[in-house]
């Protein structure tokens, strides 16, 4: 399979975007007509700047409302496609898309399309070109794929061939197992974009909310396995059409279209095939938080003492570095004060912040073939002899994700790198018996993006995203985690600047982790204890419980202990939730207590916005009204 991507998909100057997918890893690009148009250099150059990028183009597109014209429109349009012939041997490229027309004076009928397509095809034949016609959702009479093959199939010329989208079938709903009957040699490309699930025309969706492979609701795996089983093995290409990417990072956008495609292709190759020649490693099956590392410089003492109030105790130290570990039940904490390497680069340009997660998973060293094969950034640093050189990446705001596994070495981190504290007789856990979630605070448009890394990378599926009343507006979150819920991930982003989560980011300098959140089994004997360590929660209006009492059939005795200990309360089917919150350290994260009964599988989102409220009024930079 060979990878290629619409100049259309991402940001930037034509040069920019031939510079970003050539460096992304693609094989080819798509020349978009718009983008050549106003680029100030000729078609020949432009084909030399790419192949001197080491791509080649795979298809210039698009050529609009060409069948089924009366005279002397039909006239017209071939002149036009001889002037686009003109262009693309200047380019370099052998494929122009034609896609099905919208024109108000198109006339319909299949033969007489098929009829146009073949002239068409004839004048092409000459100067050793193709056409790809292809169904637009929206087309006045061609707006299925299945329309289209019966126009190719009767023009019958080996230079008329298809062009399929995966946007324009799935869309409207159509059968993706009819594209199986399709001969291989007469799909001349095909091109994937996913998108949400909306309510909305065709084109708007279309030209507006198209994401990459992986990212939206589409079920764009069955018809890439579709396009498969046929036998084809040519180009496979992205056309998103997406107001945030095209405002967005280039390179980023470029190098998540490129994971989508391969990671696709690897998971369909399996589906066909499972054990086909050149998969990569499957996507490693994780089984929840190992540690949580924080770096720190002097506000070190201070957070030791909210997590010896939330019943850590210190357990060990590092062997040769300024570094303790925290323990209570399994649940381990780092805190990182050496003067050196990353955790101190990472303070210096963040504060005081978790520069680390460490994940467990089957096995470290597959996974990382993995994560590197779809473009993920490896991470190394010097370590001193006999201690663990811990797999790990790059991951949000330039954290680490680090792995860990039960049959190497990894296992027995603790014991290699640390050496064991006596824990402190006179701390007592609190109850704390697992790590519930962990929340990541990021810029909206980067939101889709880590999705796609989380998804690709790990074995996460994603959730519907809801929007959080925030007092400075919106924000957006969703979850990714695992199918038994070991390991879940919340992202959250906002488009506006004065949410908790956006003035993180702001006060962070970065995407971060912006709070954890514990399990435990008694929410009631946790809160008691934490009460009797003296540690401030967050305090919750009154106004919240009286509504939580006339909303919910509560003992009295239960309702009273949750208004005494700020916890907070949902309730869905025989499901029940709690939660109590920490007090933001350094106005820049904190740490949620959770109790789960019932088998409840959400995160408490009716409660978000007091909650969100609550903060703000403690916050040293809330957010104030507009004036």
């Amino acid at each position: 399979m060979r990878t290629s991507i619409a100049t259309v998909s991402i940001s930037g100057t034509l040069e920019d975007k031939i510079a970003a997918i050539a460096r992304a890893g693609f094989d080819g690009v798509e020349i978009f007509e718009q983008d050549f148009i106003a680029f100030d250099h000729s078609p020949r150059e432009v084909g030399r700047m790419v192949r001197d990028a080491g791509l080649a183009v795979t298809l210039f597109q698009p050529f609009r409302d060409f069948e089924g014209l009366p005279e002397p429109f039909r006239s017209r349009a071939f002149h036009r496609a001889e002037r686009k012939f003109d262009l693309m041997e200047e380019i370099g490229t052998d494929l122009i898309l034609v896609c099905s027309s919208v024109s108000p004076h198109a006339i319909g009928g299949i033969d007489r399309a098929a009829a146009d397509l073949r002239e068409l095809g004839e004048r092409a034949a000459r100067r050793g070109l193709r056409i790809g016609f292809e169904a637009l959702a929206w087309g006045r009479f061609v707006n299925d794929h299945r329309d289209a093959w019966e126009i190719v199939r009767r023009a019958d010329h080996p230079a008329v061939g298809l062009i399929l989208d995966s946007f324009h079938t799935l869309s409207r709903g159509l059968d993706t197992n009819s594209i199986r009957a399709i001969p291989q040699d007469r799909i001349f490309l095909v091109q994937m974009a996913d998108a949400p699930r909306l309510q909305m025309d065709l084109l708007s969706w279309s030209r507006h909310f198209r994401t990459m492979p992986g990212q939206g609701d589409l079920p764009v795996a069955s018809f890439w396995e579709a396009v498969r089983a046929t036998g084809y093995d040519g180009v496979l290409s992205l056309e998103i059409f997406n107001d945030s990417f095209r405002a967005g990072s280039t390179d980023a956008v470029a190098v998540d279209g490129h994971r989508s495609l391969i990671a696709l292709d690897d998971e369909v190759r399996k589906r066909l095939d499972p054990r086909a020649a050149g998969a990569l490693p499957p996507r490693s099956r994780s089984s929840g938080v190992e540690f949580v590392e924080f770096a720190f410089g002097e506000e070190a003492g201070n957070f030791e003492a909210l997590i010896g109030a939330l019943g850590f105790r210190r357990t060990g130290t590092h062997k040769s570095k300024r570094v303790s570990l925290w323990s209570q039940n399994g649940v381990n904490l780092v805190v990182n004060c050496d003067p050196h390497g990353f955790a101190r680069s990472s303070y210096l340009v963040h504060g005081p912040s978790v520069c680390a997660i460490g994940l467990r998973v089957v096995d470290a060293h597959a996974l990382m073939a993995r994560a590197e094969a779809l473009g993920a950034t490896p991470f190394r640093q010097e370590v001193s002899v006999g201690e663990l050189d811990m797999p790990a990446i790059r991951g949000v705001g330039g954290s680490l994700l680090c792995f860990v596994d039960g049959h190497t070495e990894l296992s027995r981190l603790w014991d290699i790198d640390f050496d064991p504290v006596a824990p402190d007789p006179a701390a007592a856990p609190v109850g704390l018996t697992g790590i519930d979630h962990v929340a990541q605070s990021m810029d909206h448009d980067e939101m889709l993006s880590w999705l796609l890394f989380y998804t690709t990378i790990l074995d996460l599926g994603k959730t519907p995203g809801l929007d959080l009343a925030d007092p400075g507006g919106l924000v957006h979150s969703l979850v990714v985690e695992n199918d038994d819920r070991s390991l879940s991930l919340v992202l959250n982003g906002s488009q506006g600047g004065r949410t908790a989560s956006a003035r993180f980011v702001t006060d962070f300098f970065g995407s971060g982790v912006q709070h954890i959140a514990f399990d435990t089994a008694d929410i009631f004997a946790t809160a008691r204890a934490l009460e009797a360590a003296g540690l401030a929660v967050l305090p919750i209006p009154e106004n919240y419980y009286d509504d939580l009492e006339a909303r919910f059939d509560l003992p009295d005795a239960v309702a009273g202990e949750l208004r005494r200990l700020n916890i907070m309360y949902d309730r869905d089917g025989e499901g029940e939730f709690f939660q109590l919150f920490t007090q933001t350290f350094a106005d820049l994260f904190f740490f949620e207590i959770v109790e789960r009964r019932g088998g409840y599988a959400s995160f408490g989102a009716p409660n978000a916005p007091v909650r969100l409220a609550a903060q703000n009024r403690l916050s040293r930079h809330p957010a104030m009204p507009r004036r």
